[in-house]
């Protein structure tokens, strides 16, 4: 069996942006910080969720640096390495693994897109030149390119790719990656309204945007069915639907970055062409968060 990186909740974590566009260092860690102590399981840095797409190079080591030197092995950093290149890809990995990551998350190939194969190809590339654990990162919505159940396969056959964060939506086919692969790739789920669905079929938890918000909510919805819970499990997921699709009411991470600053945690807007949500949309997003008791 495999090396799992982290069973739980994996906060995918913003990157917070001051006024002028630069990077907040001290309210990355305030973050950190927060979400560790909520009882997060894992930090995700650099993924979707961190806008990892507008950063610079620079930017990107620099944010992957800070965030694994601040966690300091308090829980198991995860650095976002893909990139539409595999040669980038690769790059970033090792520089990720210099800087002392425990795993990698490594979205598809995005605009380009691949053949099947050519996922194969690209991610054991990748994998070839790493000794880290890596979890494939499939998103279609985003990427336009999904792995099928049968490149699972094919993929988990690498020692050093060992899960995935599922994120296509699509369940029946996470079932059949877990027949075909079983121990050889564990699932986490990419989508905070599928975490019990996802555990049910044997995942390891939840890389989530929820937890940004609410780390002990997410942390304890994964707990409570790995506890044998599973109805109080349920009944959790159930309770916060309405904050996680809030969550998701624009683009990700425009709900959740505003809900940090409804929060009073100035985590500052999005980087173009993302920009902030209309009006309406944040009346719609304070109620919510009043309704949880986020905000008052």
């Amino acid at each position: 069996m495999k090396k799992t990186i982290f069973t739980g909740a994996g906060v995918a974590i913003v990157t917070p942006f001051s006024k002028d566009g630069s990077i907040n260092y001290e309210m990355l860690g305030r973050l950190l910080d927060m979400q560790i102590e909520g009882g997060t399981d894992a930090i995700i840095s650099c993924g979707t969720t961190g806008e990892s797409a507008t950063m610079s190079h620079q930017e990107h080591v620099d944010v992957l640096k800070f965030t694994i030197d601040y966690v300091a092995g308090r829980v198991p950093v995860i650095a976002g390495t893909g990139s539409n290149e595999t040669a980038v890809a690769a790059e970033l990995s090792t520089e990720a693994e210099k800087l002392g990551a425990d795993g990698l998350l490594i979205v598809t190939p995005y605009y380009n897109k691949t053949s099947q194969p050519g996922l194969v190809a690209h991610y054991n590339y990748i994998a070839d030149r790493v000794n880290l654990p890596i979890i494939l990162y499939n998103v279609p919505s985003r990427t336009g390119c999904n792995i099928k159940p049968e490149t699972y396969l094919e993929l988990s056959k690498h020692p050093n790719i060992v899960a995935t964060k599922e994120a296509n939506g699509d369940i029946a086919a996470a079932a059949k990656t877990k027949a075909l692969c079983g121990d050889a790739l564990e699932l986490y789920s990419g989508n905070d309204d599928q975490i019990v669905p996802l555990m049910s079929l044997g995942g390891k938890g939840v890389i989530s945007v929820l937890s940004n918000v609410a780390p002990r909510v997410a942390h304890d919805i994964v707990q409570l069915y790995l506890d044998g819970k599973t109805k109080e499990s349920c009944a959790l997921q159930l309770e916060y639907l309405d904050l996680i699709n809030a969550l998701f009411m624009d683009v990700n991470p425009i709900p959740v970055k505003e809900a940090l600053n409804l929060m009073g945690l100035d985590v500052g807007e999005c980087r173009l062409p993302l920009i902030r949500m209309q009006d309406k949309q944040v009346e719609t997003l304070q109620n919510i968060l009043k309704k949880y008791e986020l905000i008052k």
